[in-house]
């Protein structure tokens, strides 16, 4: 088991680096001169070159590539020069000094992701801290709507296998599937934070934290979660239902489920006790990437909802062209769905034993 995570850890932190790679090449080439982009229209040809000093513009594409691996890396080397890139400089920032290699020191620290250029030098770490979570709630309720509602879907399927119930409820799922997620939320925002607003009191827009009318701080306010985190759920659920079906319909058949019905178990008790953790595997795969997509997928739910999430810094940042949001926040959900899979893939391989020892 030891040997096998190992391995996916590897893997992991191949994908990672590949992930990096492609996203400065194509945030940093394509887009243009990322230091006229930070002055707007206050630059001049002076703050052009202090800029492009201070952040590594005025380097060789393959060197800034360098100083950006080595700015996200915990462990980082960074000139004694002054003169010298190096997000130490200014002793804005935090790092544990391990030792010093000629005039480099050698440091620890968090990844850094450099400032903002839209929001007065802010950190991108800090703009993602503040938003992650926003994120993270939304898409964990939907996953629990999806996995909860989609189980059970699936086992009443089976119950009323080929009846009007099934067929009912594999329409839906299609419908579930097929229908866009900016389509549903917009739908549902209509339908129930503003047709039928007056009985369900539910907003059309609203983020988890809303500030106190008399300025007395924020508060929470949870029913803002109901609409976006249902309409992020539908899509997985339905896949959830479909999977859920087929393949406890397919566990169903083997021959120890027959030796079982042989004994005198009830087919409640069959499920139960033998079918239903062997029918989880393909469910708890789809799952995972499911839930690692919502984090990327919640974008436009988000927007129309007016979560103030990651999903919804994205955008404001592709308005505004604030290229280090857009590249530490993809960097952050890539890195989010690869330690979820790494986390699937322990879970996979305790589900099915025999996985872990191919």
């Amino acid at each position: 088991m030891v040997q096998y995570i190992l391995q996916k850890l590897g893997y992991a932190l191949l994908t990672l680096f590949g992930v990096v790679t492609v996203i400065f090449f194509l945030f940093t080439i394509l887009p243009g001169d990322p230091a006229r982009m930070m002055l707007g229209q206050n630059e001049n040809e002076e703050q052009l070159a202090v800029v492009k000093k201070k952040y590594g513009f005025d380097q060789p594409i393959g060197i800034q590539y360098l100083q950006y691996l080595n700015d996200l890396s915990p462990l980082s080397f960074h000139s004694q020069n002054p003169d010298d890139y190096t997000f130490l400089s200014e002793g804005k920032y935090s790092a544990t000094k391990l030792f010093a290699v000629a005039s480099t020191d050698v440091v620890i620290k968090l990844p850094y992701m450099r400032e903002s250029f839209q929001k007065n030098g802010k950190e991108v770490s800090s703009v993602i801290a503040e938003t992650l979570p926003n994120t993270f709630v939304l898409a964990v309720s939907a996953i629990c709507i999806a996995m909860l509602l989609g189980v059970f879907l699936g086992i009443v399927s089976v119950v009323f296998k080929d009846g009007w119930i099934d067929r009912f409820i594999q329409f839906i799922s299609t419908l579930g599937m097929s229908v866009p997620s900016f389509f549903s939320a917009i739908l549902f925002a209509w339908i129930f934070g503003f047709l039928l607003h007056e009985y369900t009191n539910l907003n059309m827009t609203g983020s988890l934290y809303e500030v106190d009318d008399f300025g007395e701080g924020k508060y929470i306010q949870w029913k803002n979660i109901i609409l976006p985190a249902i309409v992020l759920g539908i899509r997985p659920l339905a896949v959830v239902s479909q999977l859920m079906r087929n393949s406890l319909l397919e566990v169903l058949s083997q021959d120890y489920i027959r030796t079982a019905k042989a004994k005198g178990l009830s087919f409640f008790t069959i499920i139960r006790k033998h079918a239903l953790k062997n029918s989880l595997n393909p469910v708890v795969t789809a799952i995972s990437g499911w839930f690692a997509s919502m984090l990327a997928g919640a974008v436009f739910v988000e927007y129309i909802f007016g979560w103030n999430g990651l999903g919804k810094e994205i955008v404001d940042a592709l308005n505004t062209l604030d290229l280090p949001i857009i590249m530490g926040a993809v960097i952050t959900i890539a890195a989010l769905f690869i330690i979820i899979n790494i986390f699937v893939d322990i879970i996979y391989g305790w589900l099915d034993p025999k996985i872990v020892n191919r």
